[in-house]
């Protein structure tokens, strides 16, 4: 494994925190496709989803990797040639632990870990005895990102106002310190040095950190400056200088995205890590991976970003040429790049999710109603017999099983909330009994969808984390027959009026009755399905 540790990173990042913990032999067909596209290492972002030794409730009921499990995928990736790094957690973005009562006394506020609690470093110095057993690389992620509440809970009540910057180096410190007991380099993410310095912001290049804070950074740690949002050559080679300002050295974490929904967004991807590998380039970055994050319940399979996964190897390799990389890809998997694009849902790249946000949307609360354009309904009706060509694929039909089935519920259920509405304002019963069989051919819609993404979840992951997929599209097909049985009663005059309908909508972004009809990014279940509270 030295060999390993000292050669340049060249890798993906998998999520593994977000409900969805990818099953063992997924992992091990992950590892054999990033070894036959020449990636070299496999990061497993956990933040609770390891096994601590002496903390039973640390990962409890998330599924997660035991230190056996950890050991087998690590002796299998060794032999293949990939190195697992463990992406962890060893300040903030802990929210799945801090409930329990093992951990509540010691957090700061929100999901931040309290600094300078010795509870504190005694989880940490299980977290590094754990994964030192379980794993052979001696490189770690201590994550150290968004934590932008540090000092301002508990900390701030036993403590009083204080240099965050300081007490943040003081924590590096002391983890890394336990981090050396183990044996290992460490590399963070950059972002906290960025954001005490220049009001919260991270992507400011100008920023200046003083040479006190500098000198103050240990030896053993190395910064990840990580960025996925530009597809600006300049702005990332800002960037990255005043990264190596802080300090020599800067790993790069870059974007796959597969975090807005179901739909990946590998057309982006590429634009923007095109874009980054020329700043990488300019200032020598050597260490170089892409995060595939599952932000709100890690809905979007990994494997739908290959086409992007294999263009960005085939470009880092020197190959330029699209048309050269196209048909690599159709040689190698048996599918065109373009074909396998069209689980993006878009051809042109733009980072919005309306296949996300249509199945979400409520027939009666229509929050994201005024949204829906006029060509959604059709745009998804014309992929759906685009991509039902491509589910007989014997290693990847199941993805196009699943986004086929996404396509008709959105193709259906796009504008059927704003149909509903405008028929029940016009008290046009001829209109509302269609809209009651298209809402009943929606429930059927949707149960096939949640057939269709059951397999794919239970063929990529662990089942624990489906159960929040069942609440959500289960309880979303129950939505539906709930409307439908109301929409029934109004129009056999058993009740006088709906009384959702009876409420104007206003426009979801705060401009009231002024909207505009638009794809949009809304990444949250909770926000797209209703207004009420949905937990204390």
């Amino acid at each position: 494994m030295k060999n390993q540790e000292t050669r340049p990173i060249i890798g993906t990042m998998i999520d593994c925190s977000r409900n969805g913990v990818m099953n063992i032999p997924s992992l091990k067909r992950w590892i054999d496709l990033m070894a036959s596209m020449d990636y070299n290492t496999v990061m497993l972002y956990m933040e609770d989803t390891y096994e601590v030794k002496d903390n039973p409730y640390f990962g409890y009921g998330r599924g997660c990797y035991t230190i056996n499990e950890l050991k087998e995928i690590d002796s299998y990736a060794s032999a293949k040639g990939i190195e697992i790094i463990p992406c962890i957690q060893t300040l903030a973005h802990l929210n799945a632990i801090v409930n329990w009562p093992a951990y509540r006394d010691f957090v700061d506020c929100n999901d931040i870990l309290l600094v300078g609690d010795e509870r504190t470093y005694e989880l940490v110095d299980n977290m590094f005895a754990s994964l030192a057993e379980a794993l052979t690389t001696r490189r770690i992620n201590i994550g150290m990102d968004e934590a932008h509440m540090i000092c301002r809970g508990k900390y701030y009540d036993l403590h009083g106002d204080c240099d965050r910057t300081k007490i943040l180096v003081d924590h590096i410190i002391r983890v890394s310190q336990i981090g050396k007991k183990y044996g290992f380099t460490l590399a963070m993410w950059s972002d906290m040095f960025f954001r005490i310095a220049s009001n919260g912001q991270y992507y400011n290049s100008d920023i200046e950190i003083s040479d006190d804070i500098k000198a103050l950074i240990p030896d053993n740690v190395e910064l990840i400056y990580w960025d996925y949002y530009s597809k600006d050559k300049k702005h990332y080679d800002n960037m990255m200088k005043a990264h190596n300002k802080l300090k020599e050295g800067t790993w790069f974490g870059g974007g796959v995205w597969t975090w807005t929904g179901f739909a990946p967004n590998n057309k982006f991807s590429i634009e923007a890590t095109k874009a980054a590998l020329y700043g990488c380039q300019k200032n020598n970055t050597s260490n170089i991976f892409f995060t595939m994050w599952g932000d709100d319940s890690g809905e979007c399979s990994k494997f739908a970003c290959i086409p992007s996964l294999f263009y960005i190897s085939e470009y880092m390799k020197g190959n330029k040429s699209t048309k050269s990389i196209k048909e690599k890809f159709k040689q190698k998997f048996g599918i065109s790049f373009d074909r396998f694009m069209l689980l993006d849902l878009t051809d042109d790249g733009r980072c919005v999710n309306p296949s996300k946000y249509v199945l979400y949307n409520d027939l009666f609360n229509g929050l994201m109603d005024k949204t829906i354009t006029d060509n959604l309904a059709d745009d998804h009706k014309a992929l759906s017999r685009k991509l039902s060509l491509l589910t007989k694929d014997e290693n990847y039909g199941y993805l196009f099983e699943t986004m086929k089935a996404l396509c008709d519920v959105v193709a259906l259920k796009a504008d059927l909330g704003v149909r509903i509405r405008k028929a029940y304002d016009a008290k046009n019963i001829d209109e509302l009994k269609l809209v009651i069989s298209d809402c009943k051919k929606l429930k059927k819609l949707m149960e096939i969808f949640y057939d269709r993404y059951e397999k794919q979840w239970m063929t990529e992951n662990k089942a624990v984390g489906f159960d929040v997929q069942d609440i959500r599209i289960g309880g979303m097909i129950a939505r539906v027959a709930h409307c439908t049985k109301r929409l029934e009663k109004f129009v056999n005059g058993e009740i006088p009026n709906i009384d959702e309908l009876e409420n104007v909508q206003l426009d979801y972004f705060g401009n009231g009755t002024n909207y505009e009809k638009k794809d949009v990014a809304v990444n949250s279940f909770k926000n797209v399905f209703s207004a009420n509270v949905l937990s204390w």
